[in-house]
């Protein structure tokens, strides 16, 4: 989505390390994000996601570090530096998108830039034209309630970038919709985010949302950063459970010699050599279950038990307990046939091709 070449010499347009306190809670990111790129955050409920966005937006301090953009310090606690956040070139589309009801399309979207200094003429023609950009200039007399949730969330959008922000942050911009609206929607923001010149950070527990719409993933657990990159590197190696269950595949830790990976008093066989400590990962469409201890060439297998059964997608999710608790994806055929319910015992068996195990070594940072 990057549409910008950057280069080394190039300084990012955010450069923030946010630390911010919410009782006992400590949010403590490292965060960069250049001119044109958009980064999403991801994490767990109450990991700090919407701590960062409040800081970035100047709705939280910080109580130390700072957040510099543009090359201009906007909070920095040391030096007494704060920005109050109608002084910030930072536009927000929040998760309720929170427009003001007593007015129309038109006035929401142009009240950012008449408290910016344009006058009542002036602020509605960049209004109208920026509601002609998502596509509701025919809506400009309407009011919120008048609106349907994917023409509120673009009259929020709108709104936000009417006012020019080097910064844009979105804030689950697309929970509220219905998922037919929500399809259309996310193309529609993907469309407006690549065309953004400034620096946009989108928060999501989505995993959708963030790999559609984002060039690079943070993800934040408990107030750190436990992974960072590009959708591809993050969903080949997982580094947590969390982010493991996010792109679905099964995770564990163990210890490696060459092929063979000790996890607690199992070992596996993965299709990658490596020494020391190691994750193995697999998905759970190449866990296969069978009635008995399976003959043949099934290098991975060990017994279970079945501990839950749930609908997902066509297939049934299949949880299971043991030396290795896993989750198995079974056709309901296969289901019906094993007579898979809570407590059932059965054997699992994964293939070592299906089978990757990587370094891990502690989490990158920012």
């Amino acid at each position: 989505m990057d549409h910008r070449p950057v280069t080394a010499a190039d300084p990012p347009l955010l450069d923030a390390h946010l630390v911010a306190d919410r009782g006992a809670f400590r949010l403590d990111v490292p965060l960069r994000v250049d001119a044109g790129e958009v980064v999403a955050l991801l994490g767990p409920n109450g990991a700090g996601k919407t701590t960062a966005l409040r800081a970035l937006a100047g709705l939280h301090p910080l109580s130390a570090g700072h957040l510099t953009l543009g090359g201009a310090d906007l909070d920095r606690p040391d030096r007494r530096v704060w920005t109050p956040p109608e002084r910030r070139p930072v536009g927000v589309v929040f998760q309720d998108y929170l427009l003001f009801p007593h007015l129309s399309a038109l006035d929401n979207v142009a009240f950012g830039p008449r408290r910016r200094g344009l006058d009542r003429r002036a602020a509605r023609a960049h209004a109208l034209t920026w509601l002609g950009r998502v596509g509701l200039a025919e809506q400009a007399r309407r009011r919120p309630r008048q609106l349907s949730g994917g023409q509120a969330q673009r009259v929020a959008l709108a709104r936000a970038l009417a006012v020019d922000p080097t910064l844009l942050l979105l804030d689950e911009p697309l929970a509220a919709l219905d998922a037919r609206t929500r399809l259309d929607t996310r193309a529609e923001l993907h469309r407006h985010l690549a065309a953004h010149p400034g620096a946009a950070v989108l928060v999501t527990h989505d995993p959708l949302d963030a790999l559609v719409l984002a060039d690079r993933l943070v993800i934040v657990e408990e107030g750190r950063v436990v992974q960072e990159g590009d959708a591809a590197t993050v969903t080949a190696r997982p580094r947590t459970e969390y982010v493991a269950r996010l792109v679905g595949l099964n995770l564990h830790r163990g210890h490696a010699d060459g092929h063979a990976v000790r996890v607690g008093g199992l070992a596996l066989t993965a299709a990658d050599r490596v020494r020391g400590d190691a994750f193995v990962a697999f998905p759970p469409a190449a866990v296969a279950l069978h009635p008995a201890r399976p003959d043949g060439g099934a290098r991975n297998t060990w017994p279970a038990t079945v501990s839950g059964v749930q609908r997902h997608g066509d297939n049934l999710r299949v949880q299971l307990d043991g030396p290795l608790p896993v989750a198995a994806d079974v056709s309901p055929t296969a289901a019906a046939r094993l007579r898979l319910v809570p407590g059932q015992p059965v054997w699992a068996a994964v293939e070592a091709a299906e089978t990757r195990a990587y370094p891990a070594g502690p989490p990158p940072r920012a």
